[in-house]
């Protein structure tokens, strides 16, 4: 009894949060490693982007709710997430036209575009600052929990309980339907074979008529779309504060890195590497242990290796190492 209240714990704090998470990053970090695979520039004001659609869809939330407008059990932003989409589309797209086409024409060098990215990065952070505040929002409605933690004792018989939140199953299920349809249209479609082409040899690809320009087009409404939909995701698991997804640009570029960059496998891979080792670096396994082991060795502390204010220093560890000693990511992608 005790050994399945120990994997019952272990469930509800890690692996079900680990997966929720590591979906979030893997969506994040495949429109890092898409715009690295295919224009050839980290984009440092990914995770900006990842706030703005997310400020965008929160908006429009409210709107839909002040209208009456619901999706009943699921949350309501679901459906303001196309208007996120859209709007995130626009910008990256606008952000596109006025400032990287420039430095693509001219053939700038990549440690440019990262500069140039940057400075993006903060007019995003403050745009989205000014718009709808530095402090936490929370627009997840609908049911909270599908199975509660009373539910489940009561089921069960055990001590431990099982919540299960509504938004992580969101999460996993719209994760896999996501890359999903990204990998049909990379792998399926005329545009995305281009893409692809484009991604591996340029100067070839455009010997074979495949047009550039529509090729970044592309890119950046992929890259709008997988943004807002991993910011919403988070939002709605967590809570919305613009900082923390200023802050999640570590995790998520350590996540492509560590699949390597370019690899969209990679960067799905890499999502789940670093969601993991912070949950479980940061989880107190006190509950655990004391469920596992017999009263003799039951651990007096919390056995956390690391607080959860430093859980982003394991992201960072991760990737210097992987920096030092594989360059090119579990999947050998392009090197950094």
């Amino acid at each position: 009894m005790d050994l399945m209240n120990a994997i019952v714990a272990l469930t509800n704090f890690v692996l079900i949060p680990g997966i929720a998470y590591g979906s979030q990053l893997a969506i994040g970090a495949l429109g890092v490693t898409m715009v690295y695979g295919i224009l050839r520039f980290s984009n440092f004001a990914h995770g900006d982007t990842m706030a703005f659609g997310t400020m965008i869809t929160i908006l429009a939330t409210w709107g839909l709710q002040a209208a009456g407008i619901t999706a009943g059990p699921l949350p309501t932003a679901l459906l303001a997430l196309p208007i996120g989409i859209a709007a995130t589309a626009i910008l990256v797209l606008t952000t596109d036209r006025l400032v990287y086409r420039f430095y693509r024409e001219v053939r700038a060098k990549p440690v440019i575009l990262v500069i140039v990215s940057i400075g993006v990065m903060f007019v995003m952070n403050g745009i989205v600052r000014f718009v709808i505040g530095p402090d936490d929002q929370n627009f997840a409605d609908g049911e909270r929990f599908l199975v509660t933690a009373r539910e489940f004792k009561a089921w069960s018989g055990l001590e431990e309980g099982l919540a299960i939140k509504s938004t992580q199953v969101l999460t996993v299920v719209t994760a896999v339907i996501v890359v999903a349809l990204l990998f049909w249209f990379l792998n399926r479609t005329r545009t995305g074979k281009s893409m692809r082409a484009y991604s591996d040899n340029e100067d070839l690809a455009l010997l074979s008529g495949i047009n550039p320009e529509r090729v970044v087009l592309v890119t950046w409404l992929i890259v709008a779309a997988l943004a807002t939909v991993a910011g919403v995701l988070y939002g709605l698991d967590k809570s919305f504060k613009p900082f923390t997804y200023f802050q999640l640009l570590l995790p998520i570029f350590a996540a492509a890195i560590v699949g390597g960059l370019g690899s969209p496998l990679g960067a799905i891979a890499g999502g789940f590497v670093i969601a993991f080792s912070e949950v479980f670096v940061t989880y107190a396994w006190k509950k655990v242990l004391a469920y596992s082991l017999p009263e003799p060795l039951e651990p007096s502390g919390l056995v956390q290796l690391l607080s959860t204010d430093y859980k982003f220093a394991v992201s960072f560890i991760i990737l210097l190492v992987v920096l030092l000693f594989r360059p090119t990511g579990l999947f050998r992608g392009k090197s950094v």
